[in-house]
């Protein structure tokens, strides 16, 4: 097998690149931030001046708080299930109970630090022909199948549709269990030949060095990403049932 990491991809794992993205702090803002012990339903985060979209908070970033008035209610890494302009979702039984924001407190928010981070809504395409050398190098090829949930339309720089990862589990991590990874065939249709990986942030397709992708063969047996058949025919669907890395006990196994 021939699974190929891109410079960017291998770049951000090892020097663990996690990129801060939304910052409040309550002493400087203008509207009352609080945390809202949801009970039975999710707990959030609310601002009654809806600042969280323009100041950069978007689901699935990891919440970080400090300083908070009951410390049990400092977020560390939690994941933002659903943001809005005015509340942040997650976890029901995270916080400790309901209040408003010290004038102290700070509310952060990062994304892109682990591989999970790092393809969180991303999306997987199948295209014809070889593999190029690299997965830095420009795809190569046709289009055949864009891989997403549910075969629902992907746009980058958004959520809707993105793949999302499980937890990581004896090195392994694994498509999350309650999606459904999915995709109907396009450009005319034809033979499968490799597939690409690729993150939420924009990735066209051309040569870069600084994007994350995994590229790898397929086949109908003994290849990267195995299916039933590699023949790709338009306006049919194709699931991808298991996909799954494994990172190896240890250097050159």
């Amino acid at each position: 097998m021939t699974l190929k990491l891109s410079t960017g991809m291998r770049d951000k794992l090892l020097g663990f690149q996690a990129v801060p993205k939304g910052v409040i702090y309550e002493a400087l803002h203008t509207s009352n931030i609080a945390y809202v012990d949801g009970g039975g339903s999710d707990d959030t985060i609310t601002d009654d001046g809806s600042n969280f979209l323009t100041d950069g908070f978007a689901v699935n970033d990891l919440l970080y708080s400090y300083q908070s008035a009951t410390p049990g209610n400092d977020l560390s890494g939690v994941v933002c299930t659903a943001a809005v302009a005015g509340t942040l979702s997650f976890a029901t039984g995270t916080l400790a109970g309901a209040e408003g924001f010290d004038p102290e407190t700070i509310l952060m928010s990062f994304k892109g630090g682990s591989l999970k981070e790092v393809f969180m809504d991303g999306v997987l395409r199948i295209y014809s022909g070889s593999a190029p050398s690299t997965a830095d190098a420009a795809v190569s090829g046709t289009l055949l199948c864009e891989i997403t949930v549910s075969s629902g339309a992907f746009v980058h720089g958004t959520a809707a549709n993105g793949l999302e990862f499980g937890d990581a589990a004896s090195g392994v991590i694994a498509k999350a269990s309650g999606e459904t990874w999915s995709g109907v065939g396009i450009g005319g249709g034809g033979t499968a030949g490799y597939f690409r990986l690729v993150g939420n942030a924009s990735d066209t397709g051309v040569l870069s060095t600084t994007l994350p992708r995994i590229q790898g063969t397929i086949g109908t047996s003994g290849a990267d990403l195995n299916m039933t058949s590699t023949t790709i025919t338009v306006g049919a669907t194709y699931t991808i049932d298991t996909f799954q890395l494994t990172l190896p006990e240890y250097y050159g196994a």
